[in-house]
């Protein structure tokens, strides 16, 4: 059989308030890539479902008292590496692509929300701010279940358990938020770089949590890599490795808009989505998720 061509990604939050790429503010980034994936699949069907879920979401924000979209110039670039039509993309070239499309937005000015996909596409998401920036440093905040700090698995040191890895061997600083999977490899590269990791089970029980969370950023700049499931999975139950617990909304959006407030965010990206058959709540959250990362940086610059 031939190979399909798949569908055309629609704008995000439509095409009524697309702007024109010269006078957009943020780039959106589908990357809709899938090689690793160790359990549900079909991550590389995220970016399509998250634009398309955002055909409905309304532009004024209640919390911000703004319409966003009608305010901030938004544009939604073609996809890079993208797998969902059954062509190979080795994790190289993914990596390669996805640094390069991104150094072009950075160049550019734009302010990038890449969509993916798998999460080892944050590697090269991080490798074209690591290269951008040169030596000003900036810290990773990982929203996310699990740490992703293997060495390897399954024999790939690309696998997305693997990402976080990665990005400390960039030595750039980081934050993980969500935490409640991890093996003792990862557990014991946490003590010995004594890296701060606020656990689910922190945001519950230590009311205290966002400030120490807070203090641990000790660079003026961010970068947030937010895993999907790093969320509550009765909030997004279509990710590839849901975990019981994690975040509530509100929590969520509280704690990004403290950082967004207190630091300069640099750009972002939202990994992991597997949409679920006949629901729409996990790419429609998503979506929201999106929108309120593009309000709170407009909120914070200006805009």
């Amino acid at each position: 059989m031939p190979v399909q061509t798949p569908a055309a990604l629609l704008p995000f939050i439509g095409s009524e308030v697309q702007s024109t790429y010269d006078q957009a503010r943020v780039a959106i980034l589908p990357i809709p890539y899938e090689a690793t994936t160790t359990y549900r699949r079909g991550c590389q069907n995220g970016p399509a479902a998250i634009l398309d879920a955002s055909q409905q979401l309304e532009c004024y924000d209640e919390e911000l008292d703004r319409e966003i979209a009608e305010e901030v110039r938004i544009y939604t670039l073609p996809p890079v590496a993208d797998t969902r039509n059954g062509q190979k993309v080795t994790s190289e070239e993914m990596l390669r692509v996805t640094q390069e499309a991104v150094l072009e937005q950075i160049a550019g000015g734009k302010f990038v929300i890449a969509l993916g996909g798998e999460h080892s596409i944050t590697q090269g998401v991080v490798g074209a701010y690591r290269q951008a920036y040169g030596d000003e440093p900036f810290t990773v905040v990982q929203i996310d279940a699990h740490g992703d700090l293997r060495h390897e698995y399954e024999g790939s040191i690309y696998n997305h358990a693997c990402v976080m890895r990665r990005i400390v061997g960039m030595g750039l600083p980081t934050l993980q938020i969500g935490i409640r999977s991890i093996c003792k490899e990862e557990a014991d590269l946490i003590k010995e770089k004594q890296l701060p990791v606020i656990r689910a089970r922190d945001i519950v029980t230590q009311p205290d949590w966002m400030e120490r969370a807070l203090a641990s950023i000790q660079t003026k700049r961010v970068f947030f890599t937010i895993d999907l499931d790093g969320l509550d999975p009765t909030l997004i139950p279509g990710v590839g490795t849901p975990e019981p617990g994690g975040l509530n909304w509100y929590s969520l959006t509280a704690f990004l808009r403290r950082v967004f407030d207190s630091h300069e965010v640099i750009g972002c990206d939202v990994m992991e989505l597997a949409p679920v058959v006949d629901s729409v709540v996990s790419e429609f959250t998503a979506a929201k998720l999106v929108y309120k990362l593009i309000g709170y940086q407009a909120l914070a610059q200006g805009w």
